[in-house]
């Protein structure tokens, strides 16, 4: 019987957040590498590297890979293991934001916003190359629900080609293509009335009431061979209510 395998990565970017380990189960892997000199990427990517080799692993297995981290970036480690073991899978990506810029879009300069474009073959591939990620083909993305995009970022998303759904619910009656699912979950997709604890908020975006039915919904596919999350921010979440959120949600995704 398949079974959910957990790697729990607690850092933002090249950065470690300690508050993340309060979370973690006596049964999930830790990924916390010494990481080499050098720059932001590098040590990131010296990151993405054991979740790169989970994902194939856990696969390999015959088990369900889930990783969770402080970022979204992360989610490049996954996708490589997971191409590593043979999935080429539908990737529904869950965010407030579409992490769709590059370094010609950005207004800020921040990795953080750039991964799901790097995903798709746009931008610089460095961190990519770096842990043997092969770009997706865009009709087999969707983004929902990207409420909060830069100008170039928003134009990017609609000259792309990925399918960019404002309102989650869609998913409930949108026929998704074909092959295994890959869901990637940004808590900061959530409405800041239940999850306030983000470090880059956004107004509006469905509640936890709304997003569950969705989330029920894919897991009744049965098709979902991988999960990955961005978490909240645990120096932020001073009542809790933000990880007790998180991980109810993440109970309904994964079927549990």
């Amino acid at each position: 019987m398949k079974k959910d395998r957990v790697m729990l990565t607690p850092s933002f970017l090249d950065k470690p957040v300690p508050g993340l380990e309060a979370i973690a189960e006596p049964d999930w892997m830790m990924n916390k590498p010494n990481l080499p000199d050098g720059d932001t990427q590098t040590r990131m990517s010296a990151i993405h590297q054991p979740i790169a080799d989970f994902m194939a692993a856990t696969i390999a297995a015959g088990d369900r890979p889930v990783s969770l981290a402080g970022d979204c970036c992360a989610a490049i480690g996954a996708l490589a293991g997971l191409q590593r073991a043979g999935v080429n899978p539908v990737f529904v990506w869950f965010d407030a934001h579409g992490d769709f810029n590059t370094w010609k879009t950005t207004p800020s300069g921040f990795l953080g916003g750039m991964p799901l474009a790097m995903m798709v073959g746009l931008g610089e591939q460095r961190m990519m190359a770096a842990v043997g990620c092969q770009p997706l083909p865009t009709n087999r993305v969707v983004l929902t629900d990207g409420r909060d995009l830069d100008p170039g970022e928003a134009k990017l998303v609609e000259e792309s080609g990925i399918r960019h759904l404002p309102n989650v619910a869609d998913l409930l009656t949108m026929e998704l293509p074909d092959g295994p699912l890959y869901v990637h979950f940004d808590v900061d997709v959530l409405n800041l009335a239940d999850v306030p604890a983000v470090s880059y908020p956004a107004a509006g975006g469905p509640t936890a009431v709304e997003l569950a039915p969705v989330f029920r919904h894919l897991a009744q596919t049965r098709e979902i061979t991988a999960v990955s999350t961005s978490f909240w921010n645990p120096e932020l979440d001073v009542d809790g209510r933000s990880q007790k959120t998180c991980l109810s949600l993440l109970n309904d995704l994964l079927g549990d």
